[in-house]
């Protein structure tokens, strides 16, 4: 009996407010002591435990806190709010599949919890599992309507999902609770993927105006500044990056594909070796290789092959040409016959007469409002802005999913490949980019790869009629891009192309539009796949 007494008793209110005063002070250490001293007298005072391991929390003693909260359960396993102290120190301790379990538990405990639902739903979007994430996000919302970081978390998942309108609309009713920088980069990132460029500049212009030093702002509003055409201000905005974060690797980056364009090649390349971004080193050996330096290319280009997987698209491009240039053999595994993965083949739902799929498509892209990008490459036309597969028209759906499905087909014409290309192919077919091409008399596309790509394709809808052969063709090679020749043995084949046709090639591979002389317009839809893995940044 005298045991079952001090195991009920319970220390007097003022001893636990002078514990409390202990610890609201800061002093951690003397309160975590007193409370454990005093825990000798009442084992079971769940005050006492629960001020015992927010001390050792605050102290960053995170297992001794987990422990001391699970002391708190053993005797009281119903109050939901320790279960979400759980899942913080678990959080804390990267301990992701034990915080998703008590964040639950908390939540079957007391299903309003709001900060429960949110704390979960984040961790549930660190995981990839998006769909249940934005149940537990559109919970939190609706219990508080106002919960600034839920409805601006929750437009990062829409967006994320490639559900680019929802994630609008979630992004400004965050912003109409509170005005920030982040808030406004978010939309304007969303803005810009969906091809609304002339909306983006003046969200993002807001986002540097709230926070000067933004550099992620800065270089983002020079990007889409640079799309439309404006390259004198997108180069201030890759410059006011850099002074705010001098090692912006994006906009490092940026410049540097400014120098090539400009051909001033020797001076990109200081900044795309400073960059961590994408393919920068790759970049800086494609400049040291365009101007002739052959061998500080090849002792660069070995040093940087002999550290990973052969998944570079440009390194398969360099590899492959200076092979063929100086008769070697090539070295890199990307795809080192490019020219035997080329298929061309055809979309019957287009090529049928009187194709409503077809009049649907062609609608479209002449009557909605879809943004254009400037194309440096692109003579006597135009270039859609956006993932144009990803909108949600019938149309685009559609033909997403035949060129899917023939996508896949590729995969199985070369199934026994021993290329990275075939060995690393997506596993599922998202278009990581895709666009519309419309060219006018005298059009053409100078010749180019796809860096960003993978596997890449393009499927034809309107085709001028031909005042002499091949005008208007796709041609493939294994040259392009003024690259230095040693001599003119490179192969080369041209597509003499229908209405329907899709080709699908390496993105490895130089391409080029031959130009055309017709009054009519040539259309076509352009796309680039490649494998989730490689699609981050």
């Amino acid at each position: 009996m005298k045991m079952q007494t001090q195991q009920s008793r319970q220390p007097h209110p003022s001893e636990v407010q002078a514990l409390q005063q202990l610890f609201q002070s800061g002093l951690l250490a003397q309160a975590e002591v007193r409370s454990q001293t005093m825990l000798a007298n009442y084992p079971r005072a769940l005050s006492l435990y629960n001020i015992l391991g927010l001390c050792q929390q605050a102290q960053g003693k995170y297992r001794e806190a987990v422990t001391s909260f699970r002391k708190m359960l053993s005797i009281d396993p119903r109050i939901a709010e320790l279960h979400f102290n759980l899942g913080v120190l678990h959080s804390q301790l990267d301990e992701t599949k034990e915080a998703i379990a008590s964040y639950r538990k908390a939540l079957q405990l007391k299903p309003n919890f709001t900060v429960a639902h949110f704390n979960l739903a984040a961790l549930l979007q660190t995981q990839g599992l998006l769909q249940e994430a934005a149940i537990h996000y559109q919970k939190a919302i609706d219990i508080e309507p106002g919960f600034f970081e839920a409805l601006g978390n929750l437009g990062t998942l829409m967006q994320q999902r490639g559900q680019l309108e929802n994630a609008e609309h979630c992004y400004r009713k965050a912003l109409a609770l509170r005005p920030d920088a982040r808030g406004h980069f978010n939309l304007g990132t969303t803005l810009y993927d969906q091809g609304k460029h002339e909306d983006a500049i003046p969200v993002f212009r807001e986002a540097v105006r709230l926070d000067p030093h933004f550099a992620d702002a800065w270089n983002n509003l020079g990007e889409t500044l640079r799309d439309r055409g404006n390259m004198d201000e997108a180069i201030r905005c890759y410059k006011q990056a850099l002074a705010v974060q001098p090692d912006h690797g994006r906009a490092l980056y940026n410049l540097g594909e400014f120098f090539c364009l400009a051909g001033r090649l020797q001076e990109a390349i200081p900044y795309f070796e400073g960059s961590n971004f994408a393919d920068a080193q790759d970049r800086a050996l494609q400049c040291y290789y365009k101007t002739g330096q052959f061998e500080i290319f090849k002792q660069k280009f070995d040093q940087l092959t002999a550290q990973g997987h052969h998944a570079s698209i440009l390194l398969g491009t360099l590899s492959t040409h200076y092979a063929t240039n100086f008769g070697l053999e090539d070295t890199y595994n990307f795809c080192k016959q490019p020219m035997d993965y080329v298929v061309h083949t055809r979309i019957d739902e287009l090529a049928e007469p009187d194709s409503q799929l077809l009049k649907e498509l062609l609608h479209d892209i002449q009557h909605l409002a879809i943004a254009e990008r400037k194309q440096g490459r692109l003579y006597y036309g135009m270039q859609s802005a956006g993932n144009l597969l990803q909108r949600s028209e019938h149309s685009y759906q559609k033909l997403a999913a035949l060129i899917r499905s023939k996508v896949l087909d590729y995969q199985q014409r070369f199934a026994g490949s021993r290329y990275e290309i075939i060995l690393r192919f997506p596993d599922e077919i998202e278009f990581t980019s895709s666009w519309y091409l419309r060219m006018n008399k005298g059009g053409y596309l100078t010749s180019h790869i796809h860096e960003e790509g993978w596997i890449s394709g393009c499927v034809y809808l309107q085709l001028p009629e031909k005042n002499s052969a091949h005008e208007g063709s796709f041609e493939y090679s294994t040259d392009g891009d003024d690259y230095p020749r040693l001599h003119g043995d490179f192969p080369r084949q041209i597509v003499d192309q229908q209405v329907g046709d899709l080709v699908i090639f390496p993105s490895s591979l130089f391409h080029r539009t031959l130009p055309f002389h017709s009054d009519q317009e040539r259309v076509c839809v352009a796309f680039d796949v490649k494998p989730a893995s490689m699609s981050a940044g």
